[in-house]
């Protein structure tokens, strides 16, 4: 993988333009949607949204090289290329992107890393929202705060078939991070969920909604 990963989630919800469309028409649609994620990107993934939300319809996951100057120019531009195409039948509803970077709190590499160029890995599952931490957690001393992030990633660990993306968003978006989860069941990640909510570092959380759950859907799935 490259060194620096950056990723993009983007909801979207069909217009009344396309609703309009007899059915056919409304597949030839989805079929354009379908090539042009794949122009995109070369790490392009569809999901279903609705009905797990009500304001949105589906997910489109976007992931490229992030290393360089020009490469947010380069991936931005080519995406808003793209999307721009299809904004008669489709609107985007939320937005979030930002780029990996190397943990403080965790050394290396984690078997529950989740790979965007990595295809074959998806789960049926997709779990995505903002995240902030309040003022005063980075008042902390570093060693207050690993001890929290300690009891964190232990608990994490636990749920071994759960994978995790973390974006960093900075100065990018509203939010300091974008949190993204794979897993093969819902209930095992509510689970999880459940208990980090009980951990210290739960007093130190500024912004964790809204929360997006989607459904892979391979292309053909998606087109229908």
């Amino acid at each position: 993988m490259p060194e620096r990963i950056l990723s993009l989630y983007a909801t979207y919800a069909y217009t009344d333009d396309h609703w309009a469309l007899h059915e056919e028409d409304r597949r030839v649609v989805r079929k354009h949607i379908v090539e042009a994620v794949a122009k995109i990107s070369p790490a392009g993934f569809l999901y279903q949204a609705f009905p797990t939300r009500s304001d949105s319809d589906f997910v489109v996951w976007t992931s490229w090289d992030g290393d360089g100057p020009e490469a947010a120019d380069r991936a931005l531009g080519l995406y808003n290329q793209e999307i721009g195409l299809l904004r008669q039948f489709i609107r985007p509803v939320q937005v979030l992107w930002g780029f990996t970077s190397p943990s403080m709190y965790s050394r290396g590499k984690s078997e529950q890393d989740m790979d965007p160029f990595a295809p074959e890995s998806r789960t049926k599952y997709l779990i995505i929202y903002p995240f902030s931490k309040t003022k005063d957690w980075y008042l902390m001393s570093m060693d207050a705060r690993q001890g929290q992030m300690n009891e964190h990633i232990k608990l994490g660990k636990q749920y071994f078939d759960v994978k995790q993306l973390l974006l960093y968003s900075f100065g990018l978006q509203d939010q300091e991070f974008v949190v993204s989860y794979e897993a093969a069941e819902l209930t095992r990640f509510s689970d999880l969920v459940r208990q980090l909510r009980s951990t210290e570092a739960r007093r130190h959380t500024e912004l964790d909604t809204p929360i997006i759950t989607g459904l892979y859907r391979t292309g053909e799935e998606f087109v229908g």
